[in-house]
């Protein structure tokens, strides 16, 4: 299966940017499925850190953990699923645009499937990510900017 892939530019510098995203407690603003984000663990967020975060997919509400596999401020980020059925990979990386006040922002989303995941994942996950993606990068764009 191939990688969904999606860039957004955005009328804030890179350092702005990558803070929020990579603030997992933000999800839930930005993110339509993302309905809750819990730490897991004593961790305080970059390399390492986990979060619990519980999707809606359809009628059925997926807890999985994630962790901050790549951070690498203000460039770029990677968050791996490592447990439950539908495993989300996601790569995000910023780009500064002319002088720098602006950024580009891409999302890299991939998934890895264990158990009823094997159906839902080309079913239903693929598919709801790929109308949803560009709809969150959107959502993303509209917050930052009209952050002060």
């Amino acid at each position: 299966m191939s990688t969904i892939r999606q860039s957004v530019e955005i009328s804030r510098r890179p350092e702005d940017v990558f803070t929020y995203m990579t603030d997992t407690s933000h999800m839930p603003e930005w993110q339509e499925s993302a309905l809750s984000v819990t730490p897991v663990g004593s961790a305080s967020g970059g390399l390492g850190s986990r979060v619990r975060v519980t999707r809606q997919m359809g009628r059925r509400r997926m807890p999985m953990t994630m962790e901050m596999s790549e951070y690498d401020p203000p460039r770029s980020f990677r968050m791996d699923g490592v447990d439950g059925p539908v495993r989300g990979h996601v790569r995000g990386t910023v780009e500064p645009i002319g002088d720098g006040e602006r950024s580009r922002v891409t999302l890299a989303l991939d998934f890895e499937a264990h158990g009823i995941g094997k159906v839902l994942v080309p079913l239903v996950v693929r598919t709801r990510a790929r109308k949803e993606m560009p709809r969150n990068e959107q959502h993303l764009k509209d917050i930052l900017e009209a952050r002060p």
